[in-house]
């Protein structure tokens, strides 16, 4: 099952706990800083999209700044 990750970069406060949680490495820490003020998470653009949908970045996320998106397998 492939996943889509969707962070809110505005709302992301930087604490990285997302990073932490995710086992395929899909999340990394934005060179830019957000409204705020924070160097948010952003999901890896390496063209290959290794998430399977578990949803444990947006489970770890204490700001809600993170949805999954499961697609169905045909």
């Amino acid at each position: 099952m492939k996943g889509k990750i969707v962070i809110d970069e505005e709302a992301c406060k930087g604490c990285l706990f997302c990073i932490e949680a995710c086992p395929r490495d899909m999340i990394e820490v934005s060179d830019n800083l957000n409204l705020k003020g924070y160097y948010p998470a952003r999901v890896v653009d390496s063209g290959e999209n290794r998430c399977t949908g578990c949803a444990l970045c947006a489970v770890a996320c204490p700001d809600v700044a993170i949805e999954v998106y499961r697609e169905a397998e045909h």
